[in-house]
């Protein structure tokens, strides 16, 4: 194993199991959905053989990378706030020529009951951005239900990303998926509290209106970062263009900045699609960083 998975073992090759820290009076947990495999290659565009031989440990045996799909529930007392849904219930095979393999969801709303969480307890649903692994239980209907099962919830929504989400069609997000959402969308800006202890940071790139949000408490920071970055690898590698940003000159941009974010004492990060090391913290020693669990 090389330096740059140092602390990671196998955790690397699944996607993640529940997991919960806190900062201060907020519970915070990562709440899984399903899981996505992606394409190395492809998906980061400009890479090479080499320099994915050079880091085995990120790819399971046929090659990929493994990614969780859900969601990350922050709890204080009774209230509670959820940042993006997951993919809902259903699964996409593999295609031809997609940089994304196979991706399925649906484990969200059970995970939520094994945490003692209805839907309704919960009053607001931030999201990163509006591609179709973060909005899933935002427009799917319950088994058995005529609605999604947060629709009760404010849904926010950085105002970039509601303004240019015609922009969204060529990810899958239709009219009628935007339909079902647009009743409880309400926008927010860089810098607002939506939440106690929770703040948006816009982080535009991946998306016209991509948002993390920052959490504070009892001392410390997380900084939930969405699809800023999508692998441990990147903490080491921002520089590596993603075929799915809109704008990989400013997404590029935004994960350095992140990066050194991220490496700023008392400070954690969140990557919802960082295998089983969703929380971490970046370390620097000379030119490397390297991504470090955080397991409480």
């Amino acid at each position: 194993m090389t330096s740059s998975a140092t602390g990671h073992g196998e955790r690397l090759l699944r996607p993640s199991t529940m997991r919960s820290l806190r900062l201060g009076d907020l519970t915070l947990t990562y709440v899984p959905d399903g899981a996505v495999w992606l394409n190395p290659r492809a998906w980061f565009p400009g890479t090479t053989d080499e320099a994915w031989a050079a880091h085995p440990e990120y790819l399971n045996d046929s090659g990929q990378l493994v990614a969780g799909v859900g969601a990350l529930l922050v709890e204080r007392g009774e209230r509670a706030l959820l940042i993006d849904t997951g993919f809902g219930p259903q699964s996409v095979p593999a295609r031809p020529g997609n940089p994304r393999g196979a991706i399925h969801g649906g484990a969200l709303l059970d995970n939520l009951a094994a945490l003692g969480r209805a839907p309704a307890e919960i009053e607001a649903v931030a999201f990163t951005h509006l591609h179709l692994d973060h909005i899933g239980w935002a427009w799917h209907s319950v088994p058995g239900r005529d609605r999604p099962p947060f629709a009760g919830s404010d849904h926010l929504v950085a105002e970039a990303e509601w303004a240019q989400r015609h922009r969204l069609r060529a990810r899958g997000v239709t009219d009628e998926i935007l339909q079902v959402m647009s009743p409880r969308v309400r926008t927010v800006t860089d810098g607002q509290e939506v939440f106690p202890g929770v703040r948006v940071l816009l982080t535009p790139g991946h998306t016209s209106g991509h948002a993390g949000y920052v959490i504070r408490g009892g001392g410390r920071r997380l900084i939930a970062f969405g699809d800023a970055m999508h692998s441990p690898i990147q903490v080491d590698h921002p520089e590596w263009p993603v075929a799915v940003d809109l704008a990989p000159g400013p997404a590029a941009r935004q994960r350095g900045s992140l990066v050194a974010e991220l490496a700023m004492p008392d400070t954690i990060g969140f990557g919802v699609h960082f295998a089983d090391v969703v929380f971490g913290r970046v370390h620097r020693d000379g030119d490397r960083s390297t991504w470090r669990p955080v397991d409480r």
